[in-house]
């Protein structure tokens, strides 16, 4: 398995689309229920490696990424051959971003020598999807990008 396995939530989300992707096998409901009863490991297989094709399906389609700590935000742009950083780093350790005062004082005081900017840049290794899935194993969520568009403007030449 190259990912992590979809959780049990995620699974019943995409009910049908495993449903239609065990048909894609012409594996029927009967023998899919006969398969998790008699070959647990062929059921613990297949759904491997449909949590495998959803992650790939949706780390094509990811362009912006967030992951906000209470000091920290990283905000990413996921380019065609590389991923582009803005991250703010506050020098002040009674503001806490994750909260909305904290980010309320941040969104005030953007100028001030409490809030620090950095941008960089990084080419992808060998796999572009594993490289995004990391970051979102490390705590960034899927955005549409509205506060890296944002400080953009403000920060990147």
């Amino acid at each position: 398995m190259k990912y992590t396995r979809l959780t049990k939530e995620q699974f019943e989300e995409l009910h049908q689309e495993f449903i239609n992707f065990l048909a894609t096998q012409s594996i029927t409901a009967d023998e899919w229920a006969d398969i998790k009863a008699n070959k647990p490991e062929v059921a613990e297989e297949e759904l491997d490696i449909f949590s495998d094709l959803v992650w790939e399906g949706v780390l094509r389609k990811v362009t912006y990424l967030e992951h906000i700590s209470p000091q920290q935000m990283h905000l990413f742009h996921l380019k065609e051959t590389d991923m582009q950083l803005i991250a703010v780093k506050l020098n002040i350790d009674t503001v806490d971003l994750t909260t909305s005062e904290g980010f309320d004082w941040f969104r005030n005081n953007l100028l001030s020598d409490d809030v620090e900017f950095l941008t960089a840049n990084k080419a992808y290794s060998e796999d572009k999807a594993l490289d995004k899935f990391k970051l979102i194993q490390q705590g960034g969520v899927i955005t549409k990008g509205d506060l890296y568009r944002y400080f953009e403007k403000l920060v990147v030449k």
